[in-house]
């Protein structure tokens, strides 16, 4: 069942707003991916260079005096332990810890640091400006000074944990850290980056922290984000409906009238043997012009195959009922009607043929030479279809004509074999066997020109006579034949064939074979001729199964009951 009908028009467009809405998503990507990082670069760049500027602008000495100031009392509260965690003790524990550095912020040092630091931050609009000692060996920064608004401070001995990215800068022994973006539920999203403050023999003292926010960014982003979205919906809108308009009028308008010219070729040809497509007069430099021209010259190249098909068509019917008639009269040949001697009780007889083709090149024969004796004859014609078929009518007709009374059967065959190849014009053979039973002492004379071996039934058993091939007949001059004899019991069985029951071949191209043909003669070996020749043909049939007929297959069965 065919699936439902999409137009070309509908797998256009579709098309069309699948490759737009890539290109669309792959421009909004890559421009918010540009602009994020120019900014994210910009403020990383900002925040560094602010650290690093406020690092040097602070005075050296402030800095060491009060770094040292909160680290010695920081050393004194640790005292080999683990430093407090400020987040999980009580508040009397905080405040107590506190009380320890709470007169730092007094001191001069400290008041000179801020005030600079309060400066540089209002100057450049800062969140946070703060200065830090990094403690690796309790793996802590601990705060000396921060200048940020006074609900946000963190008093000096202030505790946060060293992020991993700072640790393993400081295990390389970098003290500046380059900027970094960060997004925490309390603060948002801040670029912090970080300058050591360093002495006259470049020995570390402290390290200043910048948190620049970044909400104002990330909305600004989202706003370019919305912008570009609807200026390029707006224009991919626009694109959209101009290349539809010119796919339809160039592509899918064409092909629409091509499609129905075409459909109504047939039609129109029957009715008055007009054409349609080249009428179209469609002209374009392009894959449609050359298919319309393809479609034109397919039109008429179609108008002489069925002018060519009808004639071959009405050739093939008179050939077939020539052929019918062939079969028919080919068939009147053989005899085909059993028990075909009425009023003989010495025998009886059984044969059939089916012919790969229309006409085959087997035959059979069966006559009474005189009152006491019946002519057996079994052949196979080389070559299929009708010069096989002309050829055996020749051939059966000799045989019959030489076979006289009491003539020996081997003469009868050289003068057969002498006339075929005078008139042997395309090198056609036939194998052949004769036999001529006496139908009251059962003495059967035969000759075998390169034929099959028949099967003898001598109580209940069939088995194959071996008897030699001989050359086969109209295959060369002056050949002789020699006959010979075998003797029928009263009740035995002769069954006779052409090599397309024993090389019949299945979808394997497997044979039948002797062993099969043979095994199922010895089931069937109490049946009468025609019951025996219906188990051989259908047990054929079932080994063969779907493979086709190659060759004509031909059997003939007697039972000999002896002349009363």
């Amino acid at each position: 069942m065919r699936g439902r009908f999409l137009s070309l028009r509908v797998k256009v467009v579709v098309m069309i707003l699948l490759m737009v809405a890539c290109l669309a998503a792959s421009m909004l990507g890559v421009s918010y991916y540009i602009y994020s990082e120019t900014m994210t670069e910009h403020y990383a760049r900002m925040t560094s260079n602010l650290a690093g500027t406020t690092a040097r602008i602070l005075d050296e000495e402030d800095v060491r005096e009060l770094s040292q100031e909160v680290l010695a009392r920081y050393r004194a509260v640790c005292d080999g332990k683990m430093p407090p965690d400020l987040e999980a003790v009580s508040e009397q524990e905080r405040e107590a810890y506190f009380a320890r550095f709470e007169d730092i912020a007094k001191t001069a040092a400290y008041i000179r640091i801020n005030e600079e630091m309060g400066k540089i931050r209002k100057a450049n609009q800062v969140l946070s400006l703060y200065l830090v000692y990094m403690d690796m060996e309790t793996e802590k920064c601990v705060y000396v000074c921060d200048s940020s608004p006074d609900d946000e401070i963190c008093m000096p001995g202030t505790l946060d944990q060293i992020e991993e990215r700072n640790r393993e800068l400081l295990e390389q022994g970098q003290h500046d850290f380059p900027a970094y973006v960060t997004n925490y539920s309390q603060y948002g999203w801040l670029c912090s980056a970080s300058a050591a403050v360093r002495d006259g023999d470049g020995a570390v003292l402290a390290n200043v922290f910048v948190d620049i926010s970044m909400e104002d960014v990330m909305q600004d982003r989202r706003d370019f984000l919305r912008r570009l979205l609807c200026a390029l919906a707006g224009r991919t809108f626009v694109l959209i409906l101009i290349g539809l308009y010119a796919i339809s009028k160039t592509v899918v308008t064409p092909i629409n009238r091509l499609a129905k010219s075409t459909a109504g070729f047939v039609a129109n040809r029957k009715e008055n043997g007009a054409t349609t497509v080249q009428d179209l007069n469609i002209r374009s430099n392009d894959e449609i012009g050359r298919l319309a021209e393809a479609v034109g010259k397919m039109e008429r190249d179609i108008n002489e195959y069925i002018d060519n098909i009808a004639r071959v068509t009405a050739e093939k019917e008179r050939i077939g009922a020539e052929l019918h008639v062939a079969t028919q009269i080919q068939a009147s040949m053989m005899p085909s009607i059993f028990p075909h001697f009425a009023n003989q009780d010495a025998f009886e007889i059984a044969a059939f043929m089916q012919p790969a083709k229309e006409v085959g090149g087997d035959f059979y024969d069966f006559f009474m030479v005189d009152e006491d004796h019946l002519a057996v004859v079994m052949a196979d014609v080389s070559g299929k279809g009708v010069p096989a078929a002309l050829f055996m009518v020749i051939g059966k007709t000799l045989i019959k004509d030489h076979t006289q009374p009491g003539r020996d059967l081997g003469e009868v065959f050289n003068e057969v074999n002498n006339i075929l190849c005078a008139s042997n014009s395309e090198n056609l053979f036939i194998t052949a066997f004769i036999g001529v039973l006496d139908l009251t002492t059962g003495e059967m004379p035969y000759v075998n020109a390169g034929h099959e071996m028949p099967f003898i039934c001598h109580e209940g058993n069939f088995e194959a006579k071996r008897i030699a091939p001989g050359f086969v007949l109209a295959g060369l001059e002056d050949m002789r034949y020699q006959a010979g004899c075998f003797t029928l019991v009263e009740g035995d069985k002769f069954f006779q064939y052409t090599d397309g029951v024993t090389e019949a071949t299945d979808v394997d191209d497997r044979l039948y074979g002797m062993e099969r043909l043979a095994d199922v003669l010895c089931r069937n070996s109490g049946g009468s001729p025609d019951e025996i020749l219906q188990a051989v043909k259908g047990d054929i049939e079932g080994f063969v199964g779907a493979a086709p007929q190659f060759d004509d297959i031909t059997m003939l069965c007697l039972t000999f009951k002896k002349r009363k």
